[in-house]
C-alpha cells in the first residue's frame, strides 16, 4: 500500500519540469515511430482479412496440391475461363496459365501486396497477357463468366461459398475444392491425398470427365 509519503513523492516527480530530449533522442523516437507505422502498414492488409466474418489465410499451394489441381483443367473448344478464389501469390493461375495456353485464367485476392507480387510473378513467368489478378472482396465478385473455379478455402466459409456458386455458376462449371470440401454439393470426383486431397463437383448435375 502506498504511503503519504510515496504519493508526494510520485507528484513531485510530476511536477518537476523534465530535460530537453537530446536531438539524438528524438531522432531515435522518430525511427522507432516510422518503423512502427511502416510494420501497421504492411501487415494490415494480412490481419484485415481475420477480421472479417470468414477468414481465408495465405497458405501456399503444395506443388502435389497444382498438380491434383491441373488434372481437372481441360479447355473447351470455344476457351476457358478460370478464376482463382483467394489467389495468394498466383501460382494457381501461372501453373494454369502455363501449362494450358487457351485458358484466360484470373485470380480475385483481397491482399493487395499479394495482388502485386503476383503480377510480377506472371510477368517473370511470361504469362502477364493471359492472366489477370483483382485485388476484390470474393462475396461482391462475380462467378458467372468462369468456367473452372478453384478454392484453397477454409472450413467456416464453405457453406456459404456453396451457396453463392449454386445462384452464380452455369452449368457444366467445374469446380475443385482443396483442403476443404463443400457441405452438401455432390462429389464427382475426389483425389485423396491428405492436405494435398481436392474434391471436383459439377453443379446442376453436369458430369465430370478427368484429364
Amino acid at each position: 500500500m502506498s504511503t503519504t509519503a510515496d504519493i508526494d513523492k510520485l507528484l513531485t516527480d510530476l511536477d518537476t519540469p523534465r530535460k530537453p530530449l537530446s536531438l539524438s533522442g528524438k531522432i531515435l523516437i522518430g525511427i522507432t515511430g516510422g518503423v512502427a507505422v511502416g510494420l501497421s502498414i504492411v501487415c494490415y492488409p494480412f490481419v484485415a482479412p481475420a477480421l472479417r466474418k470468414h477468414c481465408l489465410p495465405y497458405v501456399p499451394a503444395t506443388t502435389k496440391q497444382i498438380t491434383n489441381v491441373l488434372r481437372y483443367v481441360t479447355p473447351s473448344a470455344t476457351g476457358s475461363r478460370l478464376l482463382d478464389i483467394g489467389s495468394g501469390d498466383g501460382r494457381i493461375v501461372i501453373a494454369v496459365a502455363r501449362s494450358e495456353p487457351t485458358i484466360r485464367a484470373d485470380g480475385v485476392e483481397l491482399n493487395p501486396w499479394l495482388v502485386y507480387y503476383s503480377r510480377l510473378a506472371a510477368l517473370r513467368n511470361g504469362v502477364l497477357g493471359r492472366t489477370r489478378f483483382f485485388r476484390k472482396d470474393l462475396w461482391k465478385f462475380s462467378l458467372a463468366p468462369y468456367d473452372h473455379i478453384v478454392i484453397f478455402g477454409v472450413e467456416q466459409m464453405m457453406e456459404d461459398l456453396e451457396k453463392k456458386i449454386e445462384q452464380e455458376v452455369l452449368p457444366g462449371t467445374t469446380i475443385v475444392a482443396c483442403r476443404f470440401p463443400f457441405p452438401t454439393m455432390p462429389v464427382q470426383e475426389r483425389i485423396e491425398e491428405g492436405v494435398d486431397s481436392v474434391w471436383v463437383y459439377r453443379p446442376k448435375g453436369s458430369i465430370i470427365v478427368p484429364a
